[in-house]
């Protein structure tokens, strides 16, 4: 928070915790966090006049928070304007356009896609009715308006012949659902399917133990491409998914999390409205098990150990060669692209992109850097630069993609600094992370000949095989021996309520039983209530931050020992933190009193 965010990055503003997320106020404020949220209450103030008055924190320190949080409340105060006016379908369109232009498409056989003008189509999925167009959790927004597939297909200009839902979001199977699906394709020349992740799977508290679709959707899909082949696939997912499925769709668009207009917006690139010009932010893997971080997650015990590195998405698949379903940067258009007359300058690169197709179209030019003879263990390539360039059917179009500072550094902990490795580098521009159509040759000098490591010592990382890192060499690229993680048999203020499963104390377990029985129950349900997850994953620390001050420290460390099955200790020290809290709590209420008194 000093040396990078406001000494490197000359950041002036807030620093807020993360709700309970505070560890050590005293320290946070040492190093610059300004503001504990929700409300700790006054116990956290305590501990700074306390830290203050026994030399333990600068005066200073607390100032320069105080002084921060009171620019920001001016500044907002004086800024801040009443709502008045504002475009609502202006900010619609905006929402459109950024679906448009961020839907990818992944599968096009026999150029199914765009539908023709009066193609019979049913539509099929209760995305299509209620879609899932944005997160779960604390990324909950009121949208504007919603639009939905099912009222705007009737008026794309396609024969709409219907629209059901097909299988329950809940999961459960549903024959009378499944029927009238199977009864709508039969009538239809091309179903429109939507489908993909819901909230349940998809959530704040929850961890993925899986990449599947839920599976009565998956279910459903397979009878209805035994009764019509041709299905046009809608997905909607926040996240890599398996597609096991694939064979099932004739065609298939990801429209990821699209928004309040993110239907229409799909609906126009199905009917070609709209050329498909989104790309994958991410790799989707062949099946779960692939991924580089398969056998590090979830971690066991108190250790979550990141031995795959820098070895995350394309990085690993690339390096490593394990294929992929759908690579990096991928995504379909209606129309293609050539690529030519690459040269390569100091400080950037320049090339020609033609629009050899029918359609106008836009393209996503990436440029990504390789070290063949690299000392230091980096992947095969790396994304340093893209270019989304919009041309007409026939256009060509000079491209230029600059480097910057990241496009040949990285990290050295021998000299705790961005470096650059002498020699020669490969220059390649894109359509994806597979798909490389130029190259080019450029030569860097070293800004330091101290390596961080010895290569010799580190095998795996220099392969990128890292599915198996032994315990040695995750050690020697940690530079220190790997912290214990076993568990300890007794629970700490750092450990989550959801780990009162191990405690010593019977009625403390009590606790975790009747948590984790509501937590199953709103899973069971379809719809997981999040004030339980955040209860169950919350570390015991939090409860002192998020009470308005009723529960302080002391009577946290009450609470733990409790836990621990020290109950007469643990009772004692809680009543009795809960005593001084109170008084403390009140003679600084009354203090306030006393000088708003004389203030006035």
């Amino acid at each position: 928070m000093q040396d990078i965010l406001r000494g490197e990055w000359d950041y002036n503003g807030l620093v807020i915790t993360d709700w309970g997320g505070s560890n050590d106020h005293v320290e946070g404020v040492r190093a610059g966090s300004d503001l504990e949220m929700p409300n700790p209450g006054m116990d956290s103030a305590r501990q700074l006049v306390e830290a203050v008055r026994s030399g333990r924190l600068p005066e200073a320190a607390v100032d320069a928070c105080a002084a921060r949080v009171l620019r920001a409340a001016l500044t907002l105060n004086e800024t801040r304007k009443p709502s008045g006016q504002w475009n609502k379908t202006a900010h619609h369109a905006l929402a459109y356009r950024a679906a448009a232009e961020s839907s990818v498409l992944l599968k096009n056989e026999d150029g199914i896609l765009p539908l023709h003008p009066g193609t019979r189509v049913g539509i099929i999925g209760d995305f299509a009715f209620t879609p899932r167009y944005q997160g779960a959790g604390s990324s909950l927004v009121n949208a504007t308006q919603v639009d939905t597939m099912a009222d705007l297909l009737p008026d794309s200009g396609l024969n709409w012949v219907g629209a059901v839902r097909g299988y329950a979001r809940d999961g459960k199977p549903d024959p009378a659902m499944e029927k009238a699906a199977l009864d709508l394709a039969r009538s239809a020349d091309v179903v429109v399917y939507c489908f993909g992740l819901d909230e349940l799977s998809e959530s704040e508290g929850i961890d993925r133990s899986h990449m599947r679709i839920p599976q009565n959707q998956i279910a459903l899909l397979e009878l209805l491409a035994r009764v019509n082949p041709h299905i046009v696939g809608v997905l909607s997912a926040g996240s890599a998914v398996e597609m096991p499925w694939l064979s099932c769709c004739q065609a298939l668009l990801h429209g990821h999390l699209c928004g309040q207009a993110g239907a229409g917006a799909m609906l126009d690139i199905l009917t070609g409205q709209i050329n498909p010009s989104g790309r994958l932010s991410e790799s989707y893997p062949l099946r779960y098990e692939d991924t580089p971080a398969y056998r590090y997650f979830p971690s066991e015990q108190r250790n979550a150990e990141y031995r795959e590195g820098l070895y995350v998405g394309y990085r690993y698949y690339e390096t490593a060669g394990v294929e992929v379903l759908y690579p990096f940067g991928y995504g379909l258009s209606y129309t293609t692209f050539a690529y030519s007359r690459l040269i390569v300058g100091e400080k950037g690169v320049v090339l020609t992109v033609t629009n050899t197709g029918s359609w106008d179209g836009a393209e996503v030019v990436q440029l990504y850097i390789s070290k063949p003879d690299a000392r230091v263990f980096r992947p095969v390539r790396e994304l340093k630069g893209f270019c989304k360039v919009v041309l007409k059917a026939g256009e060509s179009q000079q491209v230029h993609i600059p480097f910057d500072d990241k496009t040949f550094r990285y990290w050295n902990t021998a000299t705790n600094n961005w470096e650059v490795e002498g020699g020669r580098y490969q220059v390649e521009i894109g359509a994806s992370c597979q798909d490389i159509r130029l190259t080019a040759e450029v030569h860097r000098a070293a800004t330091t000949d101290r390596l961080p490591y010895r290569p010799e010592d580190l095998p795996h990382y220099r392969s990128g095989e890292i599915r198996q890192v032994p315990d040695g060499e995750f050690a020697a690229l940690l530079g220190s021996p790997i912290p214990d993680g076993s568990w300890s048999g007794a629970l700490t203020a750092n450990d989550a309520i959801c780990q009162l499963y191990y405690a010593r104390s019977p009625l403390a377990r009590l606790v975790w039983q009747v948590l984790d029985r509501k937590k199953r129950k709103s899973e069971k349900a379809g719809k997981p209530d999040l004030n339980i997850l955040f209860i169950y994953n919350m570390p015991f620390r939090a409860i002192a931050k998020m009470t308005g001050g009723a529960v302080s420290a002391e009577m946290l460390d009450g609470l733990v020992l409790m836990a621990n099955g020290h109950f007469c200790k643990g009772l004692a020290r809680t009543v009795r933190g809960f005593f001084r809290n109170r008084a403390k709590n009140e003679a600084y209420v009354a203090m306030l009193l006393a000088s708003w008194k004389e203030e006035s």
